[in-house]
């Protein structure tokens, strides 16, 4: 199958369809077994879904360097797996998904040391281009960082405790993790500005009203919701789950006209792939279709 490439039209390792060795779930457990601040749960709640959690407890899981790079690691691993669906949170010990950057870090580093730490891809990126769907499981506050790294999931799905913001204004900085832009795209200009330029807190209430966040539930539904939801996804076609996250996503990266050539040759591609015959097929003759692997 020949790859399009990108929502900008470039290619990469990324890219819907690409090639690679596809490694089994069990081998990203054992990658995450050898690190300090990141665990991974495979097949744990439902089978094709991979959970991914972030273990600071102490530091209620800030982003430091440990952190980013595991969980680079890990994403990588996740990314060549055979996992259909990714589940990111924070570990329930801290009460929170991630509290921010750490602070610490930061007041050691001058502008050359920031440029530095600001090349991409970081996690945001390796989070926002993952080819599986992640859904963030938003077990506690989602603050600076933590709410950067929630918009770069496809899902966000908030505990009723969780608060949400980007507090970075009040330490003499502004968001540097995509915030002043997925936020844009999420809930708006206006209540963009005002959560950027006021480092206002919101309650997972609010942050539902505005768009942040996609659903809030309670002690009683939130994993429930979460695990229904992604064992759904985990039910679909790999590829055509690779292939439709990419699309929707180039919706807010491309002009309509772009967007729109961009979804067709994504669908015509998936009519090269065993999946369509076997998904038209199985609906056809009324039984549960049997996906390829990707």
């Amino acid at each position: 199958m020949t790859d399009v490439g990108g929502p900008d039209g470039s290619g990469g390792e990324n890219d819907p369809g690409g090639s690679g060795d596809e490694i089994d779930q069990d081998d990203v457990a054992a990658i995450a077994a050898d690190c300090e601040t990141v665990d991974v749960a495979v097949d744990d709640r439902v089978v094709g879904v991979t959970t991914v959690t972030m273990n600071r407890p102490d530091a209620r899981n800030a982003l430091n360097a440990t952190l980013r790079r595991e969980l680079k690691r890990v994403l990588d691993a996740v990314e060549a797996s055979d996992a259909r669906v990714v589940v990111l949170t924070g570990a329930d010990e801290a009460r929170a998904f991630v509290a921010g950057a750490d602070v610490k870090e930061l007041r050691q580093r001058d502008m050359l040391a920031q440029r530095e730490a600001s090349k991409r891809p970081r996690v945001y990126e390796y989070v926002d281009d993952l080819r599986q769907p992640v859904i963030a499981r938003l077990n506690g506050h989602a603050l600076g960082g933590g709410c950067e790294l929630a918009q770069a999931c496809d899902v966000r799905i908030a505990h009723e405790r969780a608060k949400l913001g980007q507090p970075e204004i009040n330490l003499g900085i502004m968001p540097g993790g995509g915030g002043t832009q997925r936020l844009v795209r999420l809930v708006g200009e206006g209540q963009a500005m005002r959560l950027v330029l006021s480092g206002e807190l919101v309650s997972a209430e609010e942050a539902a009203e505005i768009g942040l966040v996609d659903e809030v539930h309670g002690d009683e539904t939130f994993d429930d919701r979460v695990y229904d939801l992604a064992g759904s996804m985990a039910d679909k076609s790999p590829v055509a789950l690779e292939f439709a996250k990419q699309a929707v996503k180039a919706g807010s990266r491309m002009n309509l006209d772009q967007g729109i050539e961009y979804e067709a040759e994504l669908f015509a591609q998936l009519f090269g792939h065993d999946d369509k015959d076997e998904g038209i097929d199985a609906f056809l003759e009324d039984r549960d279709p049997v996906w390829s692997d990707r």
